[in-house]
């Protein structure tokens, strides 16, 4: 088929976004439904087509620093049209923006209880090829960088993080008791809250033979597919000790966590992208 028109582009936009606002509020909705009815009003479209470029949407809007639809995995190699519409829509849609805001600083309830609490380790999820997963601090930047990036201001909220550690802290000790290792369970150290950041990893914890296991979690309220962002230390870190170091995901954190591991070396697990400049008076 030919390819989609602006009018097209600007009523599938004008849906996801609206669904997108349902789902921060933690309100129901039917994908299927909503692609139904842009089938009704669109040129022909199959709901395959339809549901791609919510994908492409998704890609957008982790680009511009956005969350995403769960459920609509990211999926680059779109219209640059696309783009455009969705930057438009955006500027347009102030209570879209203060609801986000609002989301991302507000502080975090706290988990569970759960059944199983090791139940909520998922298998790493796998991205579009295309799709970047990783963001980590750098001394050079992107050419076109969003003006307001709400996933790094999630990534600043300190609460939320500290949840993150706690919940990988119950996941650790109960990981190891289960195994029959309470002693090395009672060892565990929070070593980002009582010592510092500098270390490069938040937990100290370990293997059921008693090697060290190097945790950093990084957590968020929204899909497994959501970029993170690393510092320089914690990309090192995870290289010069990459047989120890292991990143916990937590997402979904609003709702019920998930978590994936991902072993050793950053540089190898991600796709890193430069993020920001270091300025010194020349």
């Amino acid at each position: 088929m030919a390819d989609w028109s602006r009018l097209e582009v600007e009523a599938v936009v004008a849906d996801y976004l609206d669904m997108l606002a349902l789902e921060l509020r933690g309100e129901l909705f039917n994908k299927a439904e909503h692609n139904r009815n842009l089938a009704r009003n669109l040129n022909g479209r199959t709901r395959g087509s339809i549901e791609r470029k919510h994908q492409n949407i998704s890609a957008v809007l982790i680009e511009l620093g956005y969350p995403y639809i769960d459920g609509y995995k990211p999926l680059s190699n779109y219209q640059e049209l696309l783009k455009d519409v969705v930057e438009e829509r955006l500027k347009g849609a102030p209570a879209l923006d203060k609801e986000i805001a609002a989301l991302i600083v507000s502080p975090p309830r706290r988990p569970g209880p759960f059944d199983d609490i090791l139940s909520i380790r998922v298998p790493v999820p796998v991205p579009d090829r295309e799709t970047r997963t990783s963001v980590c601090e750098s001394p050079t930047t992107p050419a076109r960088r969003p003006k307001r990036n709400y996933l790094e201001m999630e990534a600043r909220n300190g609460a939320l993080g500290l949840a993150g550690e706690q919940l990988v802290i119950r996941y650790e000790q109960e990981r190891l008791s289960r195994a029959g290792h309470d002693r090395l369970a009672g060892k565990i150290i929070h070593t980002s809250a009582v010592e510092s950041d500098s270390w490069g990893f938040d937990i100290l914890s370990y293997e059921t033979d008693g090697r060290e296991r190097l945790i950093e979690v990084k957590t968020t309220r929204f899909g497994a597919l959501t970029p993170f962002f690393a510092s320089r230390n914690e990309v090192e870190v995870s290289d010069s000790r990459n047989k120890q170091y292991q990143l916990y995901r937590v997402f979904k954190f609003s709702e019920q966590p998930k978590l994936f591991l991902l072993p050793g070396s950053l540089k190898r697990t991600c796709q890193l992208d430069p993020f920001s400049f270091v300025a010194r008076i020349a």
